[in-house]
């Protein structure tokens, strides 16, 4: 039986009361455990006052902050559902999952309330709550909320000799809906991924036993945390393992998030491949290209103290004392893969899904195959279906992690399995002997050739990245034929002219096809003016371009 987060939490909070928990980032906002636990026990009084009972929907829609995560440990510890919603969607779409996950209580950021405070609000949503500092900001006709002072007197007369460690216990059913997780804002028929505590707590545990963690270790928090992604990564898995989380609470700029881990020096990063590459081609690639040091690269000797040296260097980047480095959401460009595991960076890149909480697979660096998504994680079965003659075929999965369907969507939840109960992640892949999982595309990127081949556009995509001054690309087919959209990296494009980019895309067009099957030959680069619409996992919107 899977053994809840919840447990996990409660145990780190009885031997680290005073130890610091949730940190903002420059701000003066922080909270140990121990005040972490009280405020839980606080919003649990506020829920009851409201009428609010274990079961009901409450929302979240803000930027990453300490506050976020304690609103959503509490709503989880109560029994409630956490509904959470990206504060990059509008506030159109942000009222309208309001409405479909039947949401009772909000908590709210202020960049989402600025917007979202002039639409109409559900009927059945009762109040508003600030993440900034649970202040009202907006309480449906009829509805009360408890002020501060009175949930003061609630809790001195509930707790007279105040809370001790020993007092604490939190815990829920792992059985029960715990969260609703929406994949997109879209209107019509949403997609809020339904996940139970079992599903979240086996994450949980996977993270603990692929990155083990010393209590008191740091970590900086820069992904969504209303991704799933982030929010197990980046929140639960550490903090249920003692750490202590730094939140960056506006969008970080390189200069920002680079002191941040100077000054933090976290254990462990988790970020998007997109990151890495941009570091590897303003910090590493000039470097590398020069010629004494290509020379030198795979010379015995000298190899291992240039690689050493370079490996100490992006260590450092990165606050100095990284153990671990994981990457998901999106492939990495295959150079950049390869230099990181040539100077043996402590990297990892994982495979997943929301659907799956979000974990499928992984693997400890040292384990870790370049290529791959790692292999099946514990609680989770892999397999290929109806595979070509190259073992490709949709990848299927089944176990702990797997969702309980789309809340009030059931075409969509029976669409997504099997009739054997399989759920279909639409990727393409194929499993080695040892159960590595290769990632070839999407079901629905995949291109057939004139002849009958399969074309996987990100296989073209990731050596058309390698080409100079390529700063990201994507393959879209027009009448048959492949045409690639390529945005140019700026920093070494910016002094020169139109006709010179689209010349020297020219010739990366010649090379790539020169890298390429026959039957995948791209016919011609277009230069993009701006960089390509991109998902919270920092990956290209594929379906806006054609």
């Amino acid at each position: 039986m899977t053994k809840h987060y919840l447990n996990y939490l409660t145990e780190v909070m009885n031997h680290q009361w005073n130890d610091a928990a949730l940190t903002d980032y420059n701000e003066n906002h922080e909270y140990t455990f121990g005040e972490l636990a009280i405020e839980m026990l606080r919003l649990h009084m506020l829920f009851e006052q409201m009428g609010i009972k274990p079961g009901d929907k409450i929302a979240l829609a803000g930027r990453n902050c300490a506050n976020w995560a304690v609103a959503y440990l509490a709503i989880a510890a109560y029994e409630g559902v956490c509904v959470s919603i990206l504060q990059d969607f509008t506030a159109e779409d942000i009222s309208h999952l309001l409405e479909h996950s039947d949401s009772e209580l909000l908590f709210v950021g202020p960049y989402v309330w600025k917007e979202l405070q002039h639409q109409t609000l559900p009927a059945k949503l009762k109040a508003a709550l600030s993440l900034e500092d649970w202040r009202t900001l907006y309480i449906a006709q009829g509805q009360e909320v408890p002020t501060k002072e009175q949930i003061d007197k609630l809790f001195k007369t509930k707790y007279p000799q105040g809370i001790e460690p020993e007092d604490i216990y939190f815990s829920a059913d792992v059985q029960k809906l715990s969260l609703i997780n929406y994949t997109s804002g879209s209107t019509g028929s949403p997609k809020g991924v339904m996940l139970n505590g079992r599903s979240i707590s086996n994450n949980i545990e996977i993270g603990m036993k692929i990155l083990p963690v010393e209590p008191g270790q740091r970590l900086v928090s820069m992904l969504p945390l209303a991704h799933m992604f982030g929010q197990v990564c980046e929140l639960l898995y550490p903090l249920c393992a003692g750490t202590h989380i730094y939140f960056l609470t506006k969008s970080p700029t390189p200069s920002i998030l680079l002191k941040a881990l100077d000054e933090v020096q976290p254990y462990l990063v988790v970020t998007v491949p997109l990151v890495i590459e941009k570091i590897y081609k303003t910090k590493l690639d000039p470097m590398l290209s020069k010629r004494v040091i290509r020379a030198f690269w795979y010379t015995p000797i000298i190899s291992s103290i240039l690689k050493s040296r370079v490996k100490s260097g992006l260590r450092k980047a990165f606050g100095g004392k990284l153990r671990y480095f994981i990457c998901g959401g999106a492939a990495m460009n295959p150079i950049v893969e390869k230099c990181l595991m040539d100077i043996h960076f402590p990297l990892s890149i994982g495979y997943g899904m929301t659907e799956c909480g979000p974990l499928i697979g992984g693997n400890p660096p040292k384990y870790f195959k370049a290529r791959t998504g790692g292999v099946p994680v514990m609680g989770m079965d892999v397999k290929i279906d109806n595979p070509n003659e190259a073992g490709i075929g949709e990848i299927l999965v089944k176990g702990e992690n797997v969702m309980l369907g789309y809340y009030k969507n059931p075409d969509a939840t029976n669409a997504a399995f099997t009739e054997d109960g399989w759920l279909r992640t639409g990727d393409l892949g194929r499993l080695d002997k040892k159960k590595n999982i290769y990632i070839k595309g999407r079901c629905k990127t995949m291109f057939l050739g004139a002849s009958g081949q399969n074309i996987y556009p990100e296989e073209i995509e990731d050596k058309l990245n390698n080409q100079e001054a390529v700063g990201e690309s994507l393959i879209v087919e027009r009448e048959g034929k492949l045409v690639a959209l390529v945005f140019p990296d700026e920093t070494l494009t910016k002094r020169m002219s139109l006709e010179q980019i689209q010349e020297l895309m020219k010739a990366n067009l010649a090379k790539l096809n020169s890298l390429i099957p026959s039957y995948s030959k791209v016919s011609n680069i277009e230069v993009q003016e701006k960089p390509f619409e991109k998902t919270p996992k920092r990956s290209i919107k594929r379906f806006l371009y054609k």
